[in-house]
């Protein structure tokens, strides 16, 4: 998503960081204690974070992640949506180290170009950018689906922590793998969570 504004929740954060980023974590945490009770050896839980192959072109900067600087917003791939889909691949390794001892598997991945309504906030030129790249590489719903849901069923898939690109491993953005921006980002992410009273 991109457009010529920063576009602000009623919480006051950036949309694309709320809804992408901050919505998923919160959830996740929610939900984390419920799953390790759950979970056996036999039968472990699985946690699938959806990204973008637009993580490849996101940075993470501490300084501005609530977009006050506006750095690179317009930008089709860049700007804050590769930032946020970025977090959704470092958020799920760092949950794997988090519950490695807990029978949990998490994943991150990218189920494909998909025609959805993201679009609708969309300035006219990426929309015709977004149009162009479905009309190019885009697949179906229903083969997002399967692409989705492939890391999280697949009786062969025992690794944790990995990325996907419509189905296959594939290795993420190098910034994945700093565990210091991981440390940084979980605290961060759990910090705003706090000051808005949802943790």
């Amino acid at each position: 998503m991109s457009s010529n504004q920063v576009i602000k929740t009623k919480d006051n954060l950036e949309i694309q960081f709320q809804v992408n980023h901050l919505a998923p974590f919160l959830l996740t945490l929610l939900l984390l204690d419920t799953i390790k009770k759950s979970v056996s050896a036999e039968l472990p839980g699985k946690i699938a974070f959806t990204s973008s192959s637009g993580h490849f072109n996101g940075e993470i900067d501490f300084d501005n992640l609530n977009l006050e600087k506006r750095s690179s917003y317009w930008h089709p791939i860049k700007g804050n949506y590769g930032n946020t889909k970025l977090m959704n691949v470092i958020v799920a390794k760092e949950l794997s180290r988090i519950v490695q001892n807990e029978n949990i598997r998490t994943y991150s991945l990218h189920p494909g170009i998909i025609s959805t309504n993201i679009n609708h906030m969309n300035n006219r030129y990426t929309t015709y950018f977004i149009n162009l790249l479905i009309m190019m590489f885009g697949i179906s719903a229903e083969q997002g689906a399967i692409n989705t849901l492939y890391p999280v069923l697949s009786p062969e898939n025992k690794e944790t922590g990995e990325y996907y690109n419509e189905g296959i491993k594939q290795e993420p953005n190098k910034i994945a793998n700093d565990q210091e921006v991981a440390n940084k980002l979980w605290k961060v992410s759990e910090q705003l969570l706090r000051e808005h009273g949802l943790i």
